[in-house]
């Protein structure tokens, strides 16, 4: 916990200010001109924005034949129509302290009139771990993500409260301790911490959201996300094997939304109508809106009936057309 905020910047090779001008909403998006599609109308009318969750993508980005991670903002705006990205960590794992590529993403954005929106972090450890070293050597793992973050220009990383223990009460105070400190680390770079319902004690509602009250830190929250919400699996890990036990979807995002600086609309499978038959985008977008949320939603389709262009067109349908018929 000795690197400080002075010698992460001078690291990080931030170039005539630009790091600083994101942190104040002033990224590429504000200061070029779009080359790609336009955003759509729609969002306009809606009281939230639509934004890219990198994952939708994530079978095509695993075969670069098809698109590389420096693809994704031209992507984001030119084929969908969309001025946001939300980055998943794994596809530049090697890149965190990179300066030469993150200014290429940045320019990558800036040509397209994309702002980068956060970044999804996982494989660095679990923040909810009771053991102290392995929490500790978490936290640390997660700097140069921070550093990352402020050099794209993004507001937040997701990270993940995990925790080996069964204990749920034992769990929470390890959650607490560790998202602190990520926190007060990323105070420094004016980076928010945000935790999404990925499994574990982390997909319980009520959990997670004693753990943000307890906390209570302007720069740690939540990243609900509409599905996601398996707290217990046969195998006896966050993901992988039957799920044994979920959490209401509904309940929990209402939980998790006073503290959210971000929203994921889950997507699976559809209905000849368009609609989502695994969540009722109406009612769950009811209860983001009456939370007094105005942010962006990012599509993340996670299914594998549709193809992922598919899948991603056909949330973005459905997000639109509720979105306008809660406005």
């Amino acid at each position: 916990m000795k690197k400080t905020r002075r010698n992460f910047i001078r690291q990080s090779g931030l170039a005539a200010g630009a790091g600083l001008l994101w942190l104040y909403g002033c990224g590429p998006a504000a200061t070029h001109q779009s080359k790609g599609q336009a955003a759509t109308d729609t969002e306009g009318e809606m009281f939230f924005k639509i934004s890219l969750a990198q994952w939708s993508l994530h079978r095509t980005i695993r075969d670069k034949k098809e698109l590389d991670n420096l693809d994704f903002a031209a992507i984001t705006r030119n084929k969908y129509g969309l001025d946001a990205v939300e980055y998943v960590n794994q596809f530049f794992a090697d890149k965190a302290k990179d300066a030469a590529y993150l200014a290429e993403m940045n320019k990558r954005a800036a040509d397209n009139g994309v702002k980068q929106l956060l970044i999804m972090i996982d494989g660095e450890g679990g923040l909810a771990e009771t053991d102290s070293k392995k929490r500790t050597e978490a936290v640390e793992n997660h700097y140069k993500w921070v550093e990352a973050a402020q050099v794209l220009g993004c507001h937040s990383i997701r990270v993940n409260a995990f925790s080996s223990n069964p204990s749920a009460e034992e769990a929470a105070k390890a959650a607490v301790d560790g998202l602190s400190m990520l926190g007060e680390y990323g105070k420094q770079a004016g980076i928010n911490v945000i935790v999404e319902n990925h499994g574990g004690f982390s997909s319980d509602g009520k959990w997670l959201s004693g753990v943000m009250k307890t906390i209570n830190m302007s720069n740690v929250g939540t990243l609900p996300d509409f599905g996601n919400f398996c707290v217990r699996r046969d195998s006896g890990t966050e993901w992988g094997g039957e799920c044994i036990e979920e959490y209401d979807r509904y309940q929990g995002v209402a939980e998790l939304m006073p503290f959210a600086k971000g929203v994921s609309a889950k997507s699976h499978d559809f209905d000849e109508n368009g609609n989502e038959i695994h969540t009722d985008y109406m009612k769950m977008l009811k209860i983001v809106k009456d939370s007094g949320y105005t942010g962006y939603i990012d599509i993340e389709y996670e299914g594998d009936r549709l193809s992922e262009d598919d899948g991603i067109k056909m949330t973005k349908a459905l997000l639109e057309k509720v979105g306008a018929a809660l406005s």
